[in-house]
């Protein structure tokens, strides 16, 4: 089988971000994307101790001001330096006592390597998405989806989440 049916088959097999689920973070209830159907979604590898932390202020407010449109989901990620040690319960109540963080979050993955959760392998590879290859180099890297499941755009970690160049794609 040459290169190019394989790839075709493997972008059939998923289209849309919607065919995807994943743990909810301290808990055994499952994110099923297909439920944010109709909304943006903002994809962000989060990570409490990294210098783009401070960010999560401004996912909450991005979610608050847009959120009958838009859902923002973190996933929380230990890849880079080890900035996201503890356990997801600690992960938790940093984000809700620090930045009031009321939007959902997924257990811990990894974004990339041979262990790459598969939300993320459709994230960062055209093949799947349908948009282009990108590659996660930091924590609050951006991943910004449409109504029906589709790629808008990526954002590298010093975007802000209220910047025009994300909210452009929300009023």
């Amino acid at each position: 089988m040459n290169l190019s049916i394989i790839l075709l088959i493997i972008s059939s097999m998923s289209t849309s971000i919607h065919d995807y689920s994943i743990e909810a973070l301290n808990s055994s209830d499952e994110i099923q994307l297909s439920t944010f159907k109709g909304k943006k979604v903002l994809i962000v590898n989060v990570a409490s101790k990294c210098g783009f932390t401070p960010q999560y202020a401004d996912l909450q407010e991005l979610y608050e001001t847009y959120q009958d449109n838009l859902v923002v989901i973190g996933f929380p990620c230990n890849q880079f330096l080890g900035q996201e040690p503890g356990s997801e319960a600690l992960i938790q109540e940093f984000c809700s006592s620090n930045y009031g963080v009321t939007f959902p979050m997924t257990s811990k993955v990894n974004v990339k390597g041979k262990n790459q959760h598969p939300i993320y392998q459709w994230l960062t590879k055209k093949e799947m998405n349908g948009k282009d290859n990108y590659k996660v180099s930091w924590n609050f890297n951006k991943f910004l989806i449409d109504e029906n499941g589709q790629l808008i755009a990526h954002f590298g970690s010093s975007v802000k989440p209220m910047s025009r160049e994300i909210t452009q794609h929300l009023d």
